[in-house]
């Protein structure tokens, strides 16, 4: 049996090296926590304290990898997935990771240890795909974002038209007489659907001749409330004169509507608001937030269907891309 000496010694590692690996040590860099995952997974190393349980293990697991600890969203989606998961014979384990944590190098070391049927991921960086999901051999589904372009034959997909939705919503504000439009978003670079929503956002702009200065209108923020807040502060201070901000979760428009409250600014009337996502706090926030409204009840519907007729029928990936619909509250006016 392959011991986790074995594994370091190949490695070129300390033992302690390993241990941290395994139990996702941030202190450990990239590129030795990727050789030691690749010398895991070619020995098909199993830690003894999951070894000793391999048998009484039960094979019917799907996991789930929930990228965002602030992410309303995909916390919703979550509580609808899970029942009907179990209601389709598996058991779910749930593992929660920062925004900014590789979930494909996760996904390595749990399939490894738990030996799932399938991994289901709510949020993902493609990159972190295209780098290291050609090591996991079980069917996986990414949800809220598209896998179509990674041609990985075991990776579906569900996801909300997002370059539509955003295009909705930049005309929607368009329409009500907003030019000076501030936008609150991701990292572009570490996030694909923040990359994605950020040229849809440009592209839209571009086709009604209004001219956006990514530099001075752009805030980038994590998705949290307090980088939000902090986010839209900074964008308060530049004094552009913006009439409405976009804001590419509801959790940032919320951050948001609060500095400028604390701003003496007033929503509607002095700046407007519209969101993403339509999570449920958003019906409590006053002023009510009019935001995209990402349809949870089908995304976990269709990721359920998919993850485990691939998992029982060994079908090709399915990428599904879902509608959205507009929620008006009251945090819109026109000018």
């Amino acid at each position: 049996m392959v011991t986790i000496k074995d594994i370091a010694k190949e490695a070129g590692v300390a033992v302690s090296t390993v241990s941290r690996v395994l139990n996702n040590h941030p202190d450990v860099s990239e590129k030795t926590k990727l050789k030691v995952l690749d010398i895991i997974e070619k020995r098909k190393f199993v830690p003894n304290s999951n070894a000793k349980h391999l048998k009484q293990q039960n094979t019917n697991t799907i996991g789930i990898f929930v990228k965002g600890t602030f992410n309303f969203l995909f916390h919703s989606i979550l509580e609808k997935i899970q029942p009907l998961i179990e209601d389709s014979g598996y058991i779910t384990i749930v593992n929660y990771l920062d925004e900014d944590e590789n979930e494909v190098q996760q996904a390595r070391i749990f399939c490894n240890e738990k030996k799932p049927q399938g991994i289901m991921f709510l949020g993902g960086n493609l990159k972190n795909f295209q780098d290291h999901f050609s090591k996991i051999d079980i069917p996986s589904i990414l949800v809220t974002n598209s896998a179509s372009q990674l041609n990985f034959s075991n990776l579906s997909s569900v996801t909300t038209n997002d370059k539509k939705a955003v295009e909705f919503a930049i005309e929607y504000l368009i329409e009500k007489g907003h030019t000076n439009i501030g936008i609150i978003g991701g990292n572009a670079d570490s996030s694909n659907i923040s990359e994605v929503r950020l040229k849809s956002i440009i592209k839209t702009l571009y086709k009604h001749k209004i001219n956006f200065d990514i530099s001075s209108h752009f805030e980038p923020a994590r998705y949290s409330f307090e980088s939000s807040y902090k986010a839209c502060q900074r964008l308060i201070n530049k004094k552009l004169g913006i009439t409405a901000i976009f804001a590419m979760s509801d959790v940032m428009a919320i951050g948001a509507m609060r500095a400028m409250t604390d701003s003496k600014i007033s929503i509607p009337s002095d700046i407007s608001v519209i969101g993403y996502d339509g999570i449920e706090l958003v019906n409590y926030y006053n002023p009510k937030l009019t935001t995209i409204l990402q349809l949870q009840d089908q995304i976990a519907l269709n990721a359920v269907k998919i993850i485990t007729s691939q998992i029982e029928k060994n079908l090709d990936p399915i990428h599904k891309v879902l509608p959205f619909k507009l929620m008006e509250g009251e945090s819109v006016i026109r000018i």
